[in-house]
């Protein structure tokens, strides 16, 4: 693998940490529906760094989680996948005025809590496929 790909990489999981860290940050502060964009984010940014890493190609301009992992030749179980499809959601509804307004009403502690959860352990699972040859 040449250098620039390398780097590429490694930008995608910096930029992914980052994210993590102020998805984190969010739900400290109770903004929720935040929290779940940058749940998104993270997970995205992790996905486009395999991408990267088994293809040896640029990331597609794609934001659905679902379509990054196939692309990504990872393996999921059918509950990753459901997950990667509900997360993709917030991707929208963090964006766009009434479907924003949706998810505000929606992102309360206890749902937002959930899905961090989910979002930490598919972001483990997605660091441990850094590993992988």
């Amino acid at each position: 693998m040449d250098k620039q790909l390398k780097q590429h990489i490694l930008y995608w999981e910096n930029a992914a940490l980052k994210d993590w860290r102020t998805a984190e940050d969010l739900f400290k502060t109770k903004h929720y529906d935040a929290c779940l964009f940058f749940c998104h984010l993270t997970l995205e940014k992790q996905l486009k760094g395999l991408v990267v890493k088994n293809r040896q190609q640029a990331a597609p301009y794609l934001h659905n989680l679902e379509k990054l992992a196939e692309l990504a030749d990872l393996e999921f179980t059918l509950e990753q996948r459901n997950n990667f499809r509900e997360i993709t959601k917030f991707n929208i509804a963090g964006r766009y005025g009434d479907i924003k307004r949706n998810l505000y009403k929606l992102a309360d502690r206890s749902y937002t809590e959930n899905y961090l959860n989910i979002t930490k352990r598919l972001f483990l699972w997605l660091k441990k496929q850094y590993q992988k040859n």
